[in-house]
């Protein structure tokens, strides 16, 4: 039987019930990464025990959103000690079930869950625009440090455009770009955005990112969907034209031949040309990310998919994004059931994995939260289906659940359900060596048992040199894979009976971006350490 569709029967065989059937690792070799052979290990360990496989390769994450309070916090105007212990309950539970990064919404509406000069305090963290935390500290460096203590990437996600979301109560703040500069901040609906096509906007979203990228130590930075703004109908039917006649206008006046819908596009595509070109100018090694709506502009669609056009609605030309390679990750948000035929999930997995010329990582969004407690919930195999799908799907290399609050309160059990079968083992983020192949070094570790614990002593890399430590266990006739934090120095990889059994370890560095150094293989002591 072909490996992958082994490997799909197996994880579907899992979601069917069958809890005696242990599915497969994803496979190292899902999406665009390093393949490495494996480096001949040094004989430090008995030589029946068999060379450690390569490390698997799974981008897991989920989304984590601020705006109307849908995620984190809970609720605007909680005090900083509540704020703090709920991230620290989704850190936990992104680290139980083996996730390896979180996207974190940092920029809802033109404002900040983090300390900023250039925009204002969100009120989704204290009620009102402009008020900042109190007691004080600065949320989004404490995200960083939460998850890089536990070894999962945090990527900040920002809205380009959204000025004020159909949520919000507090009043804009005077440093608010609605108040700065009311000439760009648009009305539209019952929301107001950022017209792209005035440049102080796309000057100020840029000066925002780029901001964070320099005093922040994320891993990535992330955009969602929202570029134009969704059509708003008219009462007799029709749209609502978006007010961006004064751009417009200017842009004709300068001689500009597009149309407007090409000038609208041209307006997002600069933006985003121009922000993957800056990011990897401030800061090497951070990604950027893009998920926008899931279907792809009407004349290149699988045959059956129809539905909504971004590209003549958003003015977003994600293809061309695509081709370019203006982007380090696409995540298509495929947030549909699998029975919608017209939004079929195999075809558009399927064609987004293949319109991908560069070979960038493609990890779709899938729509967790919508198993819930109301008639119209999924039930979990919906997703546990998709995640299976995705490893099976060539040049697939992960995914991304919406959203977080979903396996924080684990519903229907999904986060058991993935924790004991889909995500039994931990991965590595698929590499990225278009932005960075340099190779970690090799790990001066030592091994000791002490109190009833397995550790790991290693002379810590710096950040730049290495992130992670890989580590290879054999137990129960097999190897088991883990990540650890690499900036401690120290890990215990196993403790009690685990650590008994335990007859052999390898490890190795993982660099930030996703390159593994060589393997070592590590002498396991019999005896407790008397040191």
């Amino acid at each position: 039987m072909n490996p992958r569709r082994r490997q799909l029967a197996l994880a579907l065989a899992a979601l069917a019930g069958a809890c005696a059937v242990q599915p497969p690792a994803p496979s190292p070799e899902a999406g665009p990464s390093d393949k490495p052979s494996p480096t001949p290990l040094p004989d430090r360990t008995p030589r029946a025990l068999p060379d450690p496989p390569l490390a698997p390769r799974e981008f897991r994450a989920a989304w984590v959103a601020s705006v109307a309070n849908i995620d984190w916090p809970s609720r605007p105007g909680l005090s900083t000690g509540e704020q703090i212990e709920e991230m620290r309950r989704i850190v936990e539970r992104a680290t139980t079930l083996k996730l390896n990064a979180l996207i974190l919404q940092v920029r809802p509406a033109a404002d900040a869950l983090y300390e900023s000069s250039l925009e204002p305090w969100s009120e989704y963290l204290t009620g009102e625009q402009g008020r900042a935390p109190a007691p004080y500290y600065d949320p989004l460096r404490t995200w960083i440090d939460a998850c890089h203590a536990r070894g999962i990437e945090l990527h900040a996600w920002f809205n380009p455009y959204r000025a004020r979301h159909s949520s919000a109560k507090s009043p804009a703040a005077p440093t608010h770009v609605s108040r700065q500069s009311p000439a760009i901040a648009k009305p539209y609906g019952d929301l107001v955005w950022m017209d792209p096509g005035e440049p102080e906007a796309a000057r100020r979203t840029l000066d925002v990112i780029l901001d964070v990228v320099r005093r922040y130590d994320i891993d990535g930075v992330h955009m969602d969907d929202y570029f134009y703004p969704y059509p708003v109908a008219k009462p007799g039917g029709g749209e609502v034209e978006f007010p961006d006649g004064p751009a417009w206008q200017r842009y004709q006046r300068r001689g500009g031949k597009l149309s407007r819908a090409d000038w609208r596009r041209q307006n997002v595509n600069e933006l985003v040309e121009r922000l993957h070109d800056r990011i990897a100018r401030t800061r090497p090694g951070v990604r950027f990310g893009i998920s926008p709506f899931g279907l792809p502009r009407p004349d290149r669609r699988p045959p059956g998919i129809t539905g909504f056009s971004q590209y003549d609605k958003l003015f977003a030309d994600v293809e061309l994004w695509v081709e370019k390679g203006w982007l380090d990750y696409l995540a298509p948000q495929l947030y549909w059931p699998r029975d919608q035929l017209r939004q079929a999930f195999g075809p558009l997995l399927t064609h987004w994995a293949r319109a991908n010329p560069m070979r960038r990582h493609v990890w779709p969004g899938l729509f967790t939260s919508r198993i819930d407690d109301t008639p119209k919930s999924w039930v979990p195999e919906e997703i546990l289906a998709k995640v299976a799908a995705t490893r099976v799907e060539p040049g697939i290399g992960g995914h991304i659940h919406f959203s977080a609050i979903a396996l924080l309160q684990n519903r229907r059990g999904i986060a058991d359900r993935l924790a004991r079968d889909l995500y039994a083992s931990a991965t590595l983020v698929p590499a990225t060596p278009w932005l960075g192949d340099a190779r970690p070094p090799v790990p001066r570790a030592r091994v000791t048992r002490n109190r009833g614990s397995l550790e790991i002593a290693f002379d810590a890399p710096a950040r730049e040199d290495a992130w992670l430590l890989a580590v290879w266990a054999w137990r129960g006739e097999r190897w088991h894979f883990s990540t650890h934090a690499a900036q401690g120095g120290r890990v215990i990889v196993a403790t009690g009976q685990g650590a008994d059994a335990v007859q052999g370890l390898a490890a190795s560095f993982v660099s930030r971006t996703g390159i593994e150094g060589p393997v070592v293989r590590l002498a396991v002591p019999l005896e407790t350490s008397r040191g």
